[in-house]
């Protein structure tokens, strides 16, 4: 038992360390590869929540969907409001409240589909797991910014 936690521990390690290379190598481009760190992404949550086949058959799906939804939601409010932002000093006190009204439509839109994921996803997974899911994906962000800031020479 201890041989295993110990081998068990060790593959964690060397996990750890390839996702930390294959991060390297992946940032080592001008242009970063989307898909390539969507593959790390789903790599580094299925080690930390360690799921079970039947967990991972159910678990994929509903991830996918609500990663595909939320996308679509930033794609929107970029399009809609960030745009827009940027040219501030130009818009009219009416075209400002307008867009600050689809700002906050955007912001409930999300924080909607933020709460039904996790009472879905709940349901698929332990509560354990799915606070561990939320602390892993953090996780995999601080490392991405890590590595790139790292990359780009500390700037």
């Amino acid at each position: 038992m201890i041989l295993k936690n110990l081998t068990y521990k060790k593959m964690n390690k060397y996990i750890v360390l390839l996702f930390i290379l294959t991060t390297t190598i992946s940032f080592g481009q001008d242009k970063p590869d989307w898909e390539k760190i969507k593959s790390l992404k789903v790599a580094f949550i299925t080690e930390k929540l360690s799921l079970s086949s039947k967990e991972a058959q159910e678990f994929w799906p509903v991830y996918n969907d609500y990663e595909e939804k939320r996308s679509a939601l930033r794609k929107r409010e970029h399009h809609q409001i960030r745009n827009k932002i940027r040219d501030v000093e130009t818009l009219s006190e009416k075209e400002a409240v307008q867009l600050l009204k689809q700002h906050i439509q955007l912001e409930e839109e999300e924080e909607e589909l933020d709460n039904e994921f996790l009472k879905e996803v709940s349901n698929v997974i332990s509560a354990k797991k799915t606070l561990l899911l939320l602390s892993s994906e953090e996780e995999f962000k601080r490392q991405l910014i890590k590595q790139y800031r790292h990359n780009k020479g500390g700037k």
